[in-house]
């Protein structure tokens, strides 16, 4: 299981020596993203890509949930009256459940495609002053260790957060 951490660094070229010095401690180069104003940040860093950028994930989640129920009550609709002619069985209502669900991911994804990533909003105003957020992954028994080295060798390097663990099953 892995946190997720934020950090504020100054400039790109903090946040080079900063990856330079992560790769040092053993954090894999997957498991760290750097965003910075456009065209600020060297190319071979790590960024942030196209799902961490805009709230793709988090609207087909919620798509999939209420296109679910939504198509869960209108299968039970159609079952307790059905159009003349048809006999709807339940797995009816099951068929109309999963359309729903799929049709909410697929409507709702496409529109949160569009929508900046909300976790990142706290930081755009330092982003647009040339500051850069770096983001961790790291294991669960490191974060202090992490953060200790962070904040030893940087002080300059403002802590932004810990993203709380996702449940499994909300």
């Amino acid at each position: 299981m892995r946190r997720r951490l934020y950090f504020m660094l100054p400039n790109p070229a903090s946040a080079r020596a900063m990856l330079d010095e992560l790769l040092l401690a053993r954090i894999e180069i997957s498991h760290m993203r750097f965003h910075g104003r456009d065209g600020t940040l060297p190319d071979d860093m790590p960024t942030l890509n196209y799902l961490q950028k805009t709230d793709l994930v988090h609207g087909a989640q919620l798509g999939v949930v209420i296109g679910a129920i939504v198509g869960l009550g209108a299968g039970i609709f159609l079952t307790m009256f059905p159009p003349d002619g048809f006999t709807l069985r339940t797995a009816a209502i099951l068929l109309v459940a999963l359309g729903g669900a799929v049709f909410g991911g697929w409507a709702s994804g496409m529109n949160a495609a569009a929508v900046p990533n909300t976790k990142l909003r706290q930081f755009a105003d330092r982003i647009e002053q040339g500051q850069v957020l770096l983001i961790l992954d790291v294991p669960l028994g490191r974060v202090q260790e992490i953060e200790e080295m962070i904040a030893k060798r940087h002080p300059e390097i403002s802590f932004g957060g810990i993203e709380p663990p996702m449940l499994a099953f909300p």
